[in-house]
């Protein structure tokens, strides 16, 4: 698209080589992960949690309107779930809806959406 930046990644790659000391020094209640895409590696550094820090797994793109498919929602949140327990696991959009100052390339509509799968997909998790 003309005018558009190009998207520059600030990281690379799986949470591996700084789970141990991130999950286990930074003292925080939970952990906002982006898990939307394969760049962010598997679930398995998740091993390193605190027992009762909450997960919220960014599994829902916020970069493209194409709605994700809720079994596969829930298959990864069971994934997950082999890492950290269930009660201490969340859903959310993997960004907000602005990865950079100038957002993202969807309409109110298409977040309205995402926004409803989520909703939707926590209420059968979680219900």
């Amino acid at each position: 698209m003309q005018g558009q930046q190009p998207q520059r990644l600030v990281g690379q790659g799986g949470y591996d080589p700084v789970a141990e000391r991130l999950f286990g020094e930074v003292p925080v209640d939970r952990f906002l992960l982006e898990y939307d895409t394969e760049r962010a590696g598997g679930f398995e550094p998740l091993r390193f949690v605190p027992e009762g820090t909450t997960v919220v797994l960014g599994l829902v793109s916020s970069k493209v309107p194409a709605l994700e498919s809720q079994d596969e929602l829930r298959r990864r949140i069971d994934e997950a779930a082999k890492y950290v327990p269930m009660e201490n696991l969340a859903i959310s959009p993997q960004c907000g809806f602005a990865s950079t100052v100038r957002g993202n390339l969807l309409t109110v509509d298409e977040e309205r959406r995402k926004l409803e799968l989520v909703v939707e997909t926590a209420r059968m998790v979680w219900g």
